[in-house]
């Protein structure tokens, strides 16, 4: 989630007036801090690209996405060995998925 810096130095002073902060208050403490140093641009996506992708294998635009995101090569435009049936059969699954 991307805060603005007041929303960031609001939510700071929220958890440090809590006092004695638990593990997990702490984490969200330390992680704030990180966070002015790790300012990144917005990620941008070629959507047209995302949506031919996900066409030509048959399956949604989330889970090209994430195959994007997990460094996976898009699948060549045509396959001697089954075209969409077998870049469905050689995609991992993911775990929590059935």
């Amino acid at each position: 989630m991307k805060l603005t810096v007041p929303q960031r130095d609001a939510l700071e002073a929220l958890l440090k007036a809590q006092g004695e902060l638990g593990p997990l208050l702490a984490g969200t403490l330390d992680a704030i801090a990180l966070g002015r140093w790790d300012d990144l641009p917005d990620a941008e996506l070629d959507w047209e690209r995302v949506r031919a992708l996900a066409e030509a294998q048959g399956i949604g635009e989330a889970d090209v996405v994430w195959d994007l995101a997990a460094g996976l090569a898009a699948p060549a435009k045509s396959s001697a060995h089954g075209g969409k049936a077998a870049s469905k059969r050689a995609r991992p699954r993911r775990s929590g998925r059935q």
